[in-house]
């Protein structure tokens, strides 16, 4: 089998897989993250080389307040501290420095702010007011595919100058550019025609969704350059690991849910 072929069979099967539970229910879309995520922290624990079952146990707890969501400040309380450690981690990806994995403690912070509560407010991003709203999932899910499309093909034949070379010799500021301006064009018409926010707010979110989704995809590649890896796993045939294919979705999350939830 070619390889163009086992990736297509393979990113068929994800997105047939993925886009199903987001539309079953509130509850299939939950289950399914909490085994992405399970995967996605057994993948970079393989990363730091060591093995744990805290960030696994806080794993637990976040599908259950997600299954039972209650009116409390800790939802405040979480997102600040994501949004503090993932700026954290951009600063560490802008100048240069190397992110620390040598501690225990080190490795299960990492763990639990990266992978850990970004998933968790993955998981709560589509409910407004309590109601499973499954097509705002959907809807950024076509930006992030948008962005990640142009970037590349704009980069491809565009690119002279280079994003984050030691990080990511391939991706370059045209081509980062290109998948931001579709992105905005994409989340115009998603605001034109599906009525949910408006078109300003649909555009917000694709420039949040396009930045902040570029930046994950950039940590994540410092975490396995550092480590000296290509994928971050094998469970996906042609693609790598989930952590490769999800490394924008959940790190951008916590940011879309602070416009969605704090801001609209």
């Amino acid at each position: 089998m070619s390889n163009l072929l086992t990736r297509t069979l393979s990113a068929l099967v994800y997105a047939v897989l993925f886009i199903s539970a987001i539309l079953f229910s509130a509850e299939t879309y939950i289950g399914l993250l909490a085994i992405f995520a399970t995967f996605c922290i057994w993948e970079l624990s393989k990363i730091f080389k060591y093995k744990n079952f805290i960030p696994y146990i806080i794993l637990a707890y976040t599908v259950y307040m997600s299954l039972h969501r209650e009116n409390n400040y800790q939802n405040d309380f979480l997102l600040g501290c994501t949004l503090v450690g993932l700026v954290i981690l951009l600063y560490f990806l802008i100048s240069t420095k190397p992110i620390k994995t040598e501690k225990f403690s080190q490795k299960v912070f990492l763990q639990v702010i990266y992978l850990v509560l970004p998933f968790y407010f993955l998981m709560n991003l589509p409910f407004i007011n309590n109601s499973y709203q499954p097509h705002i999932i959907i809807y950024i899910i076509l930006i992030i595919w948008t962005n990640d499309s142009f970037a590349f093909l704009v980069g491809k034949n565009f690119g002279k100058r280079k994003l984050f070379e030691k990080v990511s010799p391939k991706k370059t500021v045209e081509g980062f550019i290109g998948g931001l301006v579709f992105s905005m064009i994409t989340g115009y018409f998603i605001g034109l025609y599906s009525g949910i926010f408006s078109i300003l707010d649909w555009v917000i979110i694709a420039i949040i969704v396009a930045i902040f989704g570029s930046l994950g995809d950039l940590v994540e590649s410092k975490f396995k350059r550092q480590a000296n890896i290509k994928d971050s796993g094998t469970i996906m045939p042609g693609h790598g690991g989930l952590l490769d294919r999800l490394d924008s979705l959940f790190f951008l999350a916590p940011f879309v849910y602070l416009y969605i939830h704090y801001i609209l």
